[in-house]
């Protein structure tokens, strides 16, 4: 059958669209297994249950916001206040712990983050302002809420019925990375297989046309807000539980990475495309980065330099992918 879309365009102009959206869909995941099979030459420590599994185990928060956040991104918005969420959500719960209740501690932090994402979000939407501008400023407010709460101190945290969380294993593997693979199928879910989601990329895409097709365009917004906070606060938990101690600065340049990790996974900055599992593979490709750049011992400025120099050729495909 013919593809009524590209009669008249020239094969190699065809051609080039068609690599473009390959390599969005599995860049990610090329660059990925090129590192494994290169790094696990490099170091016989590298290709091992052990050490797989400790960077899984150690991308879960991170993955964990990644997954949500790409909501957010693809409805259009970003959040730069996912960092100082995680922080407030990782002393609330560290402080609830050891003064109230440990279970309830563990709910509460992704409750809080459900709070401070809806905050964000009513503001956005209330007053029209830019999402980069509300969750920047948000951001600070929360992280002072931090600071207030433990009063600039450390609280520690030494309490089995909480630090199971971030911990303990069922068999070989964490329960934290757990946690992680059930919150990242919950989000492709709602994103690939509900109202919902279609309403995301719909808002993404095109506002304005979702608005004149009937979507409520500001309740979606509010509504990816809600589920960034959840994952932040989720994170800052997992997080306090595994090294027993909230402090204030906690999830300080998440946020970046985060955005980061959502970028490579090939997420238009633009709104109206991505995917929650690429936004993971990505959080995993900065991981066996840094991993790697660990094992042989390579100074950690060059893991940040080739860290930026793939985002900016990620970013690179991606708007030339648009113009085109």
């Amino acid at each position: 059958m013919t593809d009524t879309a590209n009669i008249g365009k020239p094969a190699g102009q065809i051609n080039r669209r068609a690599v473009g959206d390959f390599a969005r869909q599995f860049g990610v995941l090329i660059i990925i297994a090129a590192l494994l099979i290169g790094l696990s030459f490099a170091s016989d420590s590298f290709f091992t249950a052990r050490n797989l599994l400790n960077i899984l185990n150690q991308s879960a928060p991170l993955a964990i916001i990644a997954a949500a956040l790409t909501l957010v991104i693809i409805s259009g918005s970003f959040d730069l206040s996912t960092g100082a969420i995680f922080g407030v959500a990782s002393v609330s719960a560290g402080w609830l712990a050891v003064n109230v209740d440990p279970i309830l501690a563990i709910f509460a932090g992704p409750m809080i983050g459900i709070v401070l994402g809806a905050v964000n979000g009513l503001i956005i939407t209330g007053f029209g302002v830019h999402s980069f501008l509300v969750t920047l400023a948000t951001s600070l407010v929360y992280r002072g809420i931090a600071i207030l709460i433990t009063g600039g101190s450390l609280i520690p945290v030494r309490i089995a019925e909480f630090s199971w969380l971030g911990r303990e294993k069922i068999g070989l593997v964490n329960i934290a990375v757990i946690v992680f693979v059930i919150f990242m199928i919950l989000m492709m879910f709602l994103l690939n297989r509900t109202t919902f989601g279609r309403k995301v990329f719909a808002v993404g895409g095109n506002e304005e046309a979702a608005i004149l097709s009937g979507i409520r365009t500001n309740l979606i917004k509010v509504m990816t807000f809600c589920l960034s906070g959840a994952a932040a606060g989720l994170a800052g938990v997992i997080s306090v539980s595994r090294i027993s101690m909230a402090e204030p600065q906690a999830g300080a340049g998440m946020e970046l990475e985060a955005i980061a990790a959502v970028i490579l996974g090939g997420t238009s900055i633009m709104g109206g495309a991505g995917a929650v599992w690429r936004s993971v593979s990505g959080v995993l490709l900065m991981a066996l980065i840094g991993n790697g750049f660990n094992i042989l011992n390579v100074n950690p400025f060059f893991k940040d330099l080739t860290t930026g120099v793939i985002i900016v050729i990620a970013v690179a495909l991606a708007a030339s992918a648009s113009r085109r």
